[in-house]
């Protein structure tokens, strides 16, 4: 006979809750031995209680559990040590990068001024009515390396801040005249970036909840210990010091791809021996993805920029944004207004995730932004930002980045020998010449990556040994490689009725672009083709109105534009094309076009154009410039009213390419229209 044992059901419900209170209990061990800030403490004791409340087999409290964990595994204290020493950043930049002199120079220049920041000599006052007290406080503060000066009450203190820049005040509660919470409302109000701790003798824990609750940064019982004062004063002037450094402006790497603005942004924070953190913003839509879920949605979770922190677990890391120019919006919200908040200084101390739904101090942050074209940047979003503009490599500099650095890390990559492979400058002039045809070096990278992996798969196939040594020359790039992809187009084109070569900036680089003019019987019809946005739209038309305007002056039939059509083409119509620098560039094709006289295409222009024939100023000048280069123009003409930009060209970019400078559109004549021999004489 079998006997089945009775179950108590009601035991059986119980069992789980006698093992829960465990798990409760070391999350709140947990609680108690972080350093969390008063209302993160407030805000966990409220999930604690509700959590007590809550049925286990719930989901919701599994999802209370999980936000606790999420919480206690965040920074909120915890910083990495910052070391701002100029000299240190400097040979991290310089063996870093070859080229960007002005971009180190600007990164040299904002670090300098944090490290002068952190460095000055910090002032404290100290307000109490007993003259031992301040003696002693004075005293022990004085020998910690801080300017001190003393006041007898709120009255007096608030004297000495008028005429005296203070960093933190240090004051007693129980004070005649003025007593520490009436001088806490008085500096919050005058001086609110001042930090004030208080010390009274008759400590509670209301006053103490009363002072911080009105803006106290600390609260200190008597009889003070020396040791805490020395800690928390440290304490509060180093988060202080945080803030002002973060206050500082958000740099925003601007430029082409491949330049080197995420490399340098790594620089920065190993220079500053912080941790870094790089967020692609590429294609971000949704507004959540920044700031997070709320927990009443299934699945919620904190947003990105929280979810960092917690990976790198430190609250003051290098933050790099990238392609902050590629964000989007639609339906789920705008990305970029959150940006607002988290790049301005005076809003993100108080950042709150929604998931958290509590703010999170952002201040300690040094965030730097990058974009490839500013100009599709929100206006508020840029205003918050300073803008370091990285320009192109010349050939120069790209021949030594591929021999320092690229072709090294190839080598390495593809598990060929340093010391028995051997390129020579020539074969890396011919990559970057025939193969390549860019401002930054990612395509210079894959085109090396390319040739060293077909050098390793020939030395595999021809049995040949580790230490064989290998020269790689132009000519056998060229067979490893194939036929050349690029040409020096202007260079080696003919001169054309119609035709005219124009120098242009893209989210790229600078480019040189083809406009081409022809007419035909019709009605005084212009068209325009190949991807055209309304800029210049308009500044065809422009520059049609004024050679109309103008066509004696440049021996045109006036009746031309009567019975003819004209219609003007930029190649290449599937990528669009907007601006205004291509003006003068459609002014030169249409009049070579109606004098039949062929524009040199060695020749190329840019700068927008008015209705009278002036020249405006553009931008990209460098760019440009560069971009004649790789084509092989022969002279550039650049607008009169960019000289300054001219004229603080390297050398190296300028060399290889005339310039000329013009004001007016009469100015392109001889230029465009002579022999190269006519323009430089014998």
């Amino acid at each position: 006979m079998f006997f089945k044992k009775r179950v108590d059901p009601a035991a059986d419900q119980r069992a789980p809750r006698e093992q829960l209170p465990s798990v409760l209990d070391a999350l709140r061990g947990r609680t108690r031995e972080a350093k969390l800030p008063q209302h993160v403490q407030d805000v966990l004791a409220a999930e604690f209680a509700k959590l007590e409340q809550t049925d286990p087999a719930l989901g919701e409290y599994s999802l209370g559990l999980n936000y606790i964990e999420m919480v206690l595994a965040l920074p909120w204290t915890r910083s990495s040590q910052c070391k701002l020493d100029l000299a240190r950043a400097q040979a991290v930049l310089e063996a870093r990068h070859h080229g960007l002199s002005r971009v180190k120079q600007r990164i040299y220049e904002f670090l300098a001024a944090k490290t002068l920041c952190s460095k000055a000599r910090q002032t404290i006052l100290i307000v109490d009515d007993e003259e031992i007290a301040r003696a002693n406080m004075k005293h022990v503060l004085v020998k910690e390396g801080y300017t001190c000066h003393d006041a007898g009450n709120g009255a007096e203190a608030m004297e000495v801040m008028a005429r005296e820049e203070i960093d933190l005040v240090v004051t007693d509660l129980k004070m005649e005249r003025m007593d520490g919470l009436e001088l806490l409302e008085q500096i919050n109000r005058t001086a609110p970036e001042v930090p004030v701790i208080m010390v009274t003798g008759f400590a509670t824990v209301s006053s103490a909840v009363d002072a911080l609750k009105r803006g106290a940064a600390h609260y200190l019982g008597k009889p003070v210990s020396l040791d805490e004062l020395r800690a928390t004063v440290r304490e509060v002037l180093e988060k202080k010091l945080f803030v002002q450094m973060g206050k500082g402006p958000i740099l925003c790497f601007t430029g082409p791809p491949g330049t080197g603005k995420t490399s340098v942004g790594k620089a920065v924070a190993e220079a500053l021996q912080r941790r870094f953190v790089r967020l692609s913003m590429s294609g971000l839509r949704d507004e959540a993805e920044l700031r997070g879920h709320r927990r009443t949605y299934v699945g919620a979770m904190p947003g990105r920029i929280i979810n960092e922190l917690k990976r790198v677990e430190v609250n003051n890391p290098v933050f790099m944004l990238d392609e902050i120019d590629k964000i989007g919006q639609d339906f789920r919200g705008d990305p970029a207004s959150v940006l607002l908040e988290v790049l301005d200084p005076e809003q993100n101390a108080h950042f709150t995730d929604h998931y958290l739904d509590m703010p999170f101090d952002l201040s300690r942050i040094m965030f730097i932004a990058t974009a490839n074209d500013v100009s599709r940047l929100p206006g508020p979003l840029l205003d918050r930002m300073e803008c370091i503009e990285f320009s192109g490599y010349t050939e120069q500099e790209k021949l030594v980045i591929a021999q320092q650095h690229i072709l090294p890390r190839q080598l390495k990559e593809t598990g060929l020998s340093r010391t028995s492979v051997h390129f020579t400058s020539e074969a890396l002039s011919r990559v970057i010449n025939d193969y390549t045809r860019e401002s930054g070096l990612r395509n210079l990278e894959r085109q090396i990556a390319d040739v060293c992996r077909k050098i390793a798969m020939l030395h595999l196939k021809s049995g040949g040994r580790e230490n064989d040594e290998v020269l790689v020359d132009a000519p056998l790039v060229s067979r490893l490689l194939g036929p050349r992809k690029f040409h020096r187009e202007a260079a080696e084109a003919e001169p054309r009725v119609g035709v005219a070569t124009g120098m242009v900036w893209a989210a790229t680089g600078g480019e040189i672009i083809t406009v081409e003019a022809a007419s035909m019987p019709g009605n005084g019809t212009l068209l325009l083709t190949g991807s055209l946005g309304e800029v210049l739209r308009e500044s065809a038309q422009t520059a049609l109105s004024f050679l109309r305007s103008q066509a004696g002056r440049f021996g045109v039939d006036e009746d031309f534009f009567r019975s003819s059509d004209m219609h003007v083409h930029f190649p290449s119509g599937a990528i669009p094309k907007d601006g205004p620098s291509a003006g003068v560039t459609i002014f030169a094709a249409l009049l070579s076009l109606l004098t039949g006289r062929p524009a040199r295409q060695d020749v190329a222009l840019t700068g927008e154009m008015t209705l009278t024939g002036r020249i405006l100023p553009v931008s990209g000048i460098r760019e440009k410039v560069l971009a004649a280069k790789r084509a092989g123009v022969y002279l550039a003409l650049l607008p009169r009213a960019n000289r300054e930009e001219i004229e603080a060209l390297e050398v190296d970019v300028r060399e290889g390419v005339h310039l000329q400078m013009i004001g007016q559109a009469e100015e392109i004549l001889d230029p465009l229209f002579t022999d190269r021999t006519y323009i430089l004489g014998p």
